[in-house]
């Protein structure tokens, strides 16, 4: 009895988050009506006309849909590379050092740029790169002409993809230097005994240790495809670098909010929700799969 008292006080505790999840996620979903129907705010979502998947064809006849796709899924994907890559590749030269107040010293600095929303980092970014920002004064010392970096529709995405790792890397270094303390010692060791030198011992021992962590973090990041990060374009992008920087987010914001086209912003919307939902379910499917990884 004192067993089941105990747990009615965890359900109890579940209580606000449920709340909170029906009022802010569950109940707005009832606004994807907007996208079959010809949308009047006027007449309000029972008295606007019905028109069944009429938006959703004329999204797709829409030069600037295919782009706009084409760019969140680019950009995605080059953030999910860099940021599995960079932070390996710095955990394992991290994991080097001998120095511990140096590692932690380094670590903790690197960790700092992922606190900082993208209000004041895109701030800090478009100062240092403005047309006479240090680094176009830089480029000037050497007798090159100012860049006008974030008005280059050809620059604009390896900018944002680089400041984005730039900015989390710190953070899943983190992961990959918690699965290297996880690698037993004895393995290093015995690899010294049979003559492996750093490499080799890096390859045959090091390597293999995180190899889970590592696809895992690869699989579950499936999911992100379409999420190219709303708040960090938002916040760096201009009309100039519209054709190679607009991303879903931002294209649904202007036209559902700037243009007050309700009804395709909704239809956007909820096909990257759809298609998000998809990658995310066969995301944790394949990391179940492959590194016997679940949520329940």
């Amino acid at each position: 009895m004192k067993t089941k008292g105990f747990a009615k006080h965890y359900y109890l505790m579940l209580v606000p988050g449920f709340v909170w999840l029906i009022l802010f996620s569950i109940v707005p979903m009832f606004g994807i009506v907007i996208a079959f129907q010809s949308y009047n705010p006027g007449q309000g979502v029972f008295g606007s006309e019905f028109v069944g998947l009429e938006t959703f064809k004329y999204m797709f006849t829409l030069n600037d849909t295919m782009n706009v796709f084409y760019n969140t899924i680019f950009i995605a994907i080059m953030k999910i590379i860099g940021n599995l890559i960079v932070p390996l590749v710095f955990a394992l030269m991290l994991n080097e050092l001998r120095y511990i107040g140096l590692k932690r010293s380094i670590q903790t600095i690197v960790y700092l740029p992922h606190f900082l929303s993208w209000v004041i980092l895109g701030g800090v970014l478009l100062d240092i790169f403005a047309y006479q920002g240090p680094i176009n004064q830089l480029l000037g010392m050497f007798g090159m002409e100012p860049v006008l970096f974030f008005g280059r529709a050809d620059l604009f995405p390896f900018l944002v993809v680089g400041s984005d790792i730039w900015k989390e890397f710190g953070f899943n270094t983190i992961i990959y230097l918690a699965a290297l303390t996880g690698i037993n010692p004895a393995l290093y060791e015995a690899a010294g005994i049979d003559g492996a030198n750093r490499l080799k011992m890096l390859w045959h021992v090091t390597l293999p240790g995180i190899r889970t962590t590592a696809v895992l973090l690869a699989v579950l990041s499936l999911g992100n495809v379409l999420n190219a990060g709303f708040d960090q374009i938002f916040n760096l992008y201009n009309p100039l670098v519209y054709s190679t920087g607009d991303i879903i987010d931002t294209w649904v914001y202007r036209a559902g909010l700037l243009n007050l086209q309700y009804e395709l912003a909704t239809a956007v919307g909820l096909l990257k929700s759809v298609v998000g939902f998809i990658l995310i379910s066969l995301s944790y499917y394949l990391a179940y799969k492959f590194t016997n990884y679940r949520i329940f």
